[in-house]
């Protein structure tokens, strides 16, 4: 069983910057295809970023391009997502998720990841 610990969110202007972690247990995190999820309210959630387990292969939706960055430390069990240039939009719970389904590709599909985090509010106010 994976546990995943997702922290980093809160309020932040229109504009400005959050990191969201996500920290993993389990020995095998290298080998995790690692997502970001959000879900805003009256929403689905919906996918946001992804990285392999190797870490050499991201995917991101067309709407974070540039302002959001994910990486990964197999190290430490983590994964990260800069976000930069925030705007309302952007309001929403946001989610980690882990997938065994691959280590060497980035999968988007919900049903395709094995273990969730609990989530973690980020509010951006214009």
């Amino acid at each position: 069983q994976v546990q995943l610990v997702e922290s980093g969110g809160g309020l932040v202007q229109a504009g400005g910057s959050l990191r969201l972690s996500c920290a993993a247990n389990g020995r095998t995190f290298s080998s995790y295809c690692m997502g970001w999820f959000r879900q805003a309210p009256g929403k689905e959630r919906e996918f946001v970023v992804g990285i392999s387990g190797s870490g050499d292969i991201t995917y991101y939706i067309d709407s974070v391009k540039g302002p959001f960055t994910i990486s990964k430390d197999n190290a430490k069990n983590t994964v990260y997502l800069q976000m930069n240039s925030l705007k309302s939009e952007d309001t929403a719970v946001y989610y980690c998720a882990a997938s065994t389904f691959s280590t060497h590709t980035v999968v988007r599909g919900a049903g395709l990841y094995d273990y969730w985090g609990q989530g973690t509010q980020v509010t951006v106010s214009s």
